[in-house]
C-alpha cells in the first residue's frame, strides 16, 4: 500500500523537491488523521463513561466545596471593596490637600510680592447673599479692623476670592477660609446669615480653633480628627496648612471643611446588603458608624478607643490598621454573630476603614450557587452527548475533504510554482560584474507570488544599479555641502566676540561667553560692546528654528541690534526699532527672543529689557545665584509697532549676572528628562565665587554630566558678567 501510494505520488508530482514536499505533506496528513480519529474515538468513549459515572461525585463535591468557594469569593470581594473605599477616601482627601497647597503657594507669593497683585475690597457677611458663594471677613473680639497690617493682608487675600469659590463649587469643598494671627478670618461659604446672632455678626477667633492650632503646632499641612463646624454645625473633617514668610514667621493658616455625608450614605447602603463599615480616627474612636448604628459594636465600644475593646479580635485588628498596616480577612464575633472583618489605613488622614461581612448572608449565597451548578451540570451533560455524535461524523468528512483538496491542488499548482523558481534561481546565480542586472522574462509571468518575486528581483537589481550611481553623486554633493557648512560655522563664530579677556585694559568688570550650536550653524548669539566710554551693551538672543535659516536670521538680528544700540538709544528703544526692522519683509515668519542690557560702568546701574527671553540669573555680593523673574515683552519679528518695557538693576561691586538661552534648561537626557533651571542655578552656586569663565565651565560640565550620550537638540549659549566697580567710587 505504501509503495503504491509513493508510485502514484511520483507520477503526479514528477519527483524532485516538489514531489518530496508533497509526499511529506500527504504522509503527515495521513498519520495525523489516523491518530486524530483513534484518539477521538477513545477520548469520546472515556468522556462518555466519565460523564455518566461522575454525576453523583460532582454533586457531593459541589455540596462540600460550595461553602468554601463562596467563602473565598466573599472574602476577596470584601477585601477589594474595602481597598476601593479607602482609595476613594484618599482621593477625596488628596484633592483637598492639593487645593490647599495651591492656595498656600498663591498666598506666599502675594505676601512676598504684594506690588504684583494690588489690593481688592472685601466686606463682612451679608444675609442677602444666602445661597450664593461669596467671600466675607469676620473678626475676633479685640481685633482692630482698621489695623493697617490686617487690612493689607485681607486686601491681598481678596484677590483669591474667585479661586476659592471655584474650589467650593467645582471640587465639592464645604468651606474654604484663611485665619490670620491678628484675629481676622477670611471665609468662603454660601450661608452668610449663619454668621449672625440677634441681628449682629458673631465674633469668631480662628486662633482658638483646632484646625488653626494643629497646623500652627505641627508647621505643615494637617487633617483634624473631625469636629463640629462653627458656622453650619455639621460634623466634618478639616484640612489646614500654615503660611510663613521668608523668616519663617506665621502669616496665615488656610483651611477647608469636608462634610462626611457621602461616606455616611455609603455605610447605610452597604448595611442593607449585609456589608458594614466603621471609620476610626487616629485616637481609635469610631467617627461615623456609631451615629448611624450600622456597625455591630457593643454600647461600651461606641465613643471609646476600639483598641481597648473587650473584643480582643476587633481590638487587635484596629491596633494593626492604626499602625499603617493592611489587615487581611479574619473571622471575628461581633455582638453574638460571626463576621468576616478586614481593615485598611487611610494614608492621607491616618484614619482606618474597617469592613465586616455577615457569615450568615454568605451561607445563603452558597445554597443558591449549589442549586445553580446542579442545573448547569444536567444541561451540559445532555448537550455534550448530542454534540459528540455530530463531531465524529463531521470530523471524518472534513479530513477526507482536506486530503482530496491537497492532492488536487498540489498536482496542478506544483509545476507552476517550482519550475519558475528554479529558473529564477539559475538566472540569479549567473549574475556577475559583466552582467550585473536581473531582467524580467515571460516565463516568470505566472500571475502569482512567483511573478511578484521575479519583478521584485528585477526592480531591486535595477534600483541597485541606480543607487550605486546615486551614491557616487550624493557623496560628492555631501562633501561639498559639508565644506560650505564648515565655512559658514567659521564665519558665524568669527562674528561673535570670541577673544578673551574681552577688554584687557578694563579692570572694572570681567565678561565671558560661549555658543555651542546643535547643528553646523545655529540661531543663538550673544554680543557685548561699548556704546561710549561708560556704557557697556550686553545682549543674548535665540532665533526660532535651527540650521542655516536660523543662522542667517541671527546675523541680520545681531547687525541691526548693534547698529541701533550704537546710536545711544535705551534698551527698550533698541528692541522697538530692531523689531520694526525685522518685521519688514519677514516672509519666513521667523522671530528672535532677546535680553538686552546697558551697564553704566561707573555707577553699576544696569538698564534692561526682555523680549520673550529666559529669566536672567544674578548673584549679589555675599549671596547666591537666583533667578530674576523680570517682566517679558513680546519677541522681536513677531508683530510690527510693539512697545517694550525696561527695568533697572543695581549691580554693586562683586555682582555677577548670568544669561543663557533655552538650550541650557531644556537639555534632555536619554530618559526625556529636562536639565531645568533648578539644576542650572545649583551648578552656578557650586562655584559661586568663580570667575565668569569658571562659572560657564561649571554649568557646561553639569549639562554634559546630566545629558550623557543623548543627542544635543538645541544650541547652548551662555554669558556671564562680573562687575568690580569703578576705581573712582
Amino acid at each position: 500500500m505504501k509503495a503504491k501510494l509513493k508510485e502514484i505520488t511520483e507520477k503526479l508530482t514528477g519527483g524532485g523537491i516538489r514531489g518530496k514536499v508533497l509526499q511529506l505533506i500527504i504522509l503527515s496528513l495521513l498519520i495525523l488523521s489516523v491518530a486524530f480519529i483513534l484518539m477521538s474515538v477513545v477520548h469520546s468513549h472515556m468522556l462518555s463513561n466519565l460523564v455518566a459515572n461522575s454525576s453523583e461525585k460532582q454533586e457531593k463535591a459541589i455540596s462540600e466545596t460550595a461553602d468554601g468557594i463562596m467563602d473565598e469569593v466573599v472574602t476577596q470581594n470584601l477585601d477589594r471593596s474595602n481597598m476601593l473605599e479607602v482609595r476613594i477616601a484618599d482621593e477625596m482627601f488628596d484633592s483637598t490637600r492639593d487645593s490647599l497647597i495651591y492656595l498656600k503657594d498663591e498666598t506666599e507669593e502675594m505676601f512676598a510680592h504684594p506690588g504684583n497683585y494690588g489690593y481688592k475690597s472685601y466686606s463682612p457677611p451679608d444675609p442677602a447673599d444666602d445661597g450664593k458663594w461669596t467671600a466675607k471677613v469676620i473678626y475676633a473680639d479685640g481685633t482692630d479692623p482698621g489695623n493697617g497690617a490686617v487690612r493689607a493682608k485681607l486686601g491681598l487675600l481678596a484677590n483669591m476670592s474667585d479661586e476659592m469659590i471655584d474650589l467650593c463649587t467645582s471640587y465639592g469643598l464645604a468651606n474654604v477660609y484663611v485665619g490670620l494671627p491678628e484675629g481676622a478670618h477670611f471665609s468662603i461659604s454660601d450661608s452668610s446669615s449663619s454668621w449672625y446672632e440677634d441681628g449682629k455678626i458673631k465674633s469668631y477667633d480662628p486662633r482658638t480653633r483646632g484646625w488653626y492650632q494643629k497646623a500652627e503646632e505641627e508647621g505643615k499641612l494637617v487633617f483634624t480628627d473631625g469636629e463640629w463646624d462653627a458656622n453650619t454645625g455639621a460634623y466634618c473633617i478639616e484640612c489646614a496648612v500654615p503660611v510663613y514668610d521668608q523668616n519663617h514667621k506665621l502669616q496665615a493658616v488656610i483651611g477647608a471643611d469636608m462634610y462626611l455625608d457621602d461616606m455616611q450614605k455609603t455605610m447605610r447602603q452597604a448595611a442593607v446588603e449585609g456589608e458594614y463599615y466603621l471609620i476610626l480616627n487616629r485616637s481609635g474612636a469610631a467617627v461615623l458608624a456609631p451615629q448611624e448604628d450600622t456597625f455591630p459594636l457593643s454600647k461600651k465600644d461606641r465613643g471609646g478607643d476600639i483598641r481597648k475593646s473587650k473584643n480582643k479580635k476587633l481590638a487587635k485588628i484596629a491596633a494593626e490598621a492604626l499602625k499603617g498596616r493592611n489587615v487581611n480577612i479574619q473571622l471575628a464575633e461581633l455582638e453574638g454573630d460571626m463576621y468576616y472583618v478586614t481593615a485598611s489605613p487611610i494614608e492621607t488622614t491616618g484614619w482606618v476603614l474597617i469592613s465586616a461581612y455577615s457569615q450568615e448572608t454568605m451561607g445563603q449565597a452558597s445554597v443558591l450557587l449549589q442549586k445553580k451548578l446542579e442545573d448547569i451540570q444536567k444541561e451540559s451533560s445532555r448537550i455534550y452527548q448530542n454534540e459528540i455524535a455530530v463531531y465524529r461524523v463531521s470530523s471524518l468528512l472534513v479530513i477526507l475533504l482536506i486530503m482530496a483538496l491537497i492532492l488536487w491542488t498540489a498536482s496542478i499548482r506544483g509545476k507552476r510554482i517550482v519550475d519558475p523558481l528554479n529558473s529564477i534561481t539559475e538566472r540569479v546565480s549567473q549574475l556577475e560584474e559583466s552582467n550585473p542586472e536581473f531582467t524580467m522574462e515571460d516565463e516568470y509571468r505566472t500571475g502569482d507570488e512567483v511573478e511578484e518575486l521575479a519583478e521584485s528581483f528585477a526592480s531591486l537589481s535595477h534600483k541597485t544599479m541606480e543607487y550605486m550611481d546615486q551614491v557616487v553623486r550624493v557623496t560628492a554633493e555631501k562633501e561639498r555641502i559639508g565644506a560650505e557648512l564648515s565655512l559658514a560655522n567659521d564665519i558665524q563664530s568669527a562674528m561673535l566676540p570670541h577673544i578673551f579677556p574681552a577688554f584687557p585694559h578694563r579692570s572694572d568688570f570681567d565678561i565671558y561667553a560661549s555658543m555651542d550650536p546643535a547643528k553646523e550653524v545655529g540661531g543663538d548669539f550673544y554680543d557685548y560692546f561699548f556704546i561710549d566710554d561708560e556704557h557697556l551693551g550686553v545682549l543674548i538672543a535665540d532665533v526660532s528654528g535651527k540650521g542655516v535659516p536660523a543662522a542667517l536670521f541671527m546675523m541680520a538680528s545681531k547687525i541691526i541690534l548693534q547698529s541701533v544700540a550704537s546710536m545711544g538709544y535705551s534698551p527698550k528703544e533698541i528692541l522697538e526699532k530692531t523689531n520694526d526692522s525685522l518685521c519688514m519683509n519677514n516672509e519666513a515668519e521667523m522671530f528672535v527672543t532677546v535680553w538686552m542690557g546697558i551697564l553704566n560702568t561707573t555707577t553699576g546701574k544696569m538698564t534692561a529689557s526682555n523680549a520673550g527671553h529666559e529669566y536672567p540669573v544674578i548673584k549679589k555680593p555675599g549671596g547666591q545665584f537666583e533667578l530674576v523673574q523680570d517682566e517679558h515683552s513680546f519677541v522681536l519679528g513677531g508683530m510690527e509697532g510693539l512697545k517694550y518695557k525696561e527695568y533697572e538693576m543695581q549691580m554693586d561691586k562683586g555682582t555677577k549676572l548670568f544669561l543663557y538661552t533655552d538650550g541650557v534648561p531644556e537639555a534632555t537626557n536619554a530618559d526625556k528628562e529636562l536639565f531645568g533651571t533648578k539644576r542650572m542655578v545649583e551648578a552656578l552656586n557650586r562655584h559661586a565665587d568663580g570667575s565668569p569663565y569658571e562659572l560657564l565651565t561649571s554649568v557646561r560640565a553639569a549639562v554634559d554630566d546630566f545629558v550623557q550620550d543623548a543627542e544635543q537638540f538645541d544650541d547652548l549659549t551662555m554669558l556671564c558678567l562680573e562687575y568690580f566697580g569703578s576705581d573712582d567710587e
